[in-house]
């Protein structure tokens, strides 16, 4: 995961990110996370992010080829034949 440093950062900024930090019991980089996610209109709500990897995995799913996978069947045969 990348990191970010921010310099100069204002105290009047620090003291609000600190301040709503507190009131969603979160740390300060948990926040200034937050609050730029919230900024760039990124899906922050938990729920909806699963949501969207349930429907990415099932489509995923449905539209792989079953021939790329070996069957486990078939796998674990060979493994008990050795």
């Amino acid at each position: 995961m990348a990191s970010l440093q921010v310099r100069d950062l204002p105290e009047h900024i620090h003291l609000k990110l600190l301040d709503l930090a507190r009131q969603e019991n979160r740390s300060l980089a948990q926040q200034a996370i937050s609050v730029l996610a919230a900024g760039l209109s990124l899906i922050q709500d938990p729920k909806a992010r699963r949501r969207e990897a349930i429907v990415t995995s099932e489509a995923l799913h449905s539209a792989r080829d079953a021939s790329m996978f070996p069957d486990p069947v078939k796998l674990v045969r060979e493994d008990r034949d050795r």
